[in-house]
């Protein structure tokens, strides 16, 4: 098999930009890419790209060039992202190609997602019964969980406290002001047990990500971080998932867990090895229940992690060390590859004021999507 190396990285900043539409946000990431890497558009063999709301991400090459490359669109909800990766990932670990990009955009409108049961073959009752609002959703499956493990709201609020700390240093993020915990647990409640502030927002933004064989990198001059590893995977029976039909009384296995284990069989490491880690953090209990279901801790112990600081910048595990989605936003095309776009920074030591200190070397993503999709990526320095 073919190693893989992302050798070149371009990202549009998060947040809100008017004047300027998803595609030439994805447009903007892709020529930082290529100039960071010293390419041309001609030079890609081809492209994975998604986009939720801001159009097909194909149609970028009207901007980028008319080359014919192979350009295929991907659209796998919040893991679109992770998606795009694992397909360019694929195509030249075979050796169908040996350089290609994964991109993703997005320009989601003010508010909260607004699904269609019907668009994800559900009935009209699953809507009216509000399990098609993801806040709602969420809020649901965190009250299990933390009935079942012991998690206090406080827990909650510490994820959301860091998260915005991280955004502070985060030149990308769009949620560059800290907030402190008394204010997260005493803002306006959403769906019990989440605050306004231990939710993100729908956004904008875009990032590029550049793929090579590691015998094209060196034909042309470039170095990069190797992609040990990139899987995706959809769930189970008897898993929890956003806009799932049924629920198990006994809870199965995440679709998350099943992609993780795959990560790490396929990169040959396991969870102990990592040493930074973007997780899916749509809201606070997100990022908690990530960390067991990603394999980093047993259920339950993320009360004591997170009250000793071990996920903070500077802790053993860094977790979401740009602030997550809480301070990025979440536009969908580019969320999953914003985590992998942070973790190349952070091993290239180039992170600046968030920088995890003590040369990292693995960088660990996990993204997650409905109706339950899971993509992680195991990046090595």
């Amino acid at each position: 098999m073919t190693e893989v190396r992302i050798v070149a990285a371009g990202i549009h900043p998060f947040g809100r930009t008017p004047g300027l539409t998803g595609l030439q946000q994805g447009v903007f990431a892709v020529r930082q890419a290529l100039a960071t890497a010293g390419l041309d558009w001609r030079d890609i063999q081809f492209a994975y790209g998604g986009s939720d709301a801001a159009g097909n991400a194909d149609t970028m090459v009207s901007e980028l060039g008319l080359t014919g490359l192979q350009f295929i669109n991907v659209a796998n909800g919040c893991a679109t992202g992770g998606s795009a990766l694992f397909g360019a990932y694929s195509t030249i670990e075979s050796g169908e190609f040996d350089l290609g990009i994964a991109v993703g955009f997005d320009k989601h409108p003010r508010g909260a997602f607004d699904p269609k049961p019907a668009e994800w073959g559900l009935p009209d009752w699953y809507g009216e019964t509000g399990l098609m609002l993801t806040t709602q959703f969420f809020a649901m499956k965190t009250r299990r969980y933390m009935a079942e493990h012991g998690i206090t709201v406080e827990t909650l609020g510490r994820v959301a406290e860091k998260a915005f700390a991280n955004g502070v240093l985060t030149p990308h993020a769009w949620r560059r002001e800290a907030v402190n915990l008394d204010a997260i647990l005493n803002a306006p409640l959403v769906s019990d047990p989440f605050t306004k502030f231990m939710f993100c927002s729908p956004g904008e933004g875009a990032v590029a990500l550049i793929l090579a064989s590691e015998k094209r990198a060196r034909s042309l001059g470039l170095d990069g971080a190797k992609l040990r590893a990139a899987a995706v995977r959809s769930r189970p029976p008897g898993s929890f998932e956003v806009f799932s039909p049924a629920l198990d009384i006994a809870r199965g296995v995440s679709p998350s867990t099943l992609a993780s284990r795959a990560a790490f069989e396929m990169a040959g490491v396991g969870p102990e090895d990592i040493d930074v880690a973007q997780l899916q953090d749509t809201e606070s209990g997100a990022e908690i229940m990530h960390m067991a279901e990603n394999g980093f801790c047993a259920d339950g112990d993320q009360e004591a992690w997170i009250a000793d600081g071990r996920t903070r910048i500077d802790g053993a595990l860094p977790v979401n060390t740009d602030g997550g989605c809480l301070a990025c936003g979440e536009p969908i095309g580019a969320s999953g590859l914003r985590q992998v776009y942070e973790n190349v920074v952070q091993l290239r030591g180039q992170a600046g004021a968030r920088q995890v200190p003590g040369d990292p070397r693995l960088g660990y993503s996990h993204v997650y999507g409905a109706p339950g999709v899971s993509g992680v990526a195991i990046v090595e320095r």
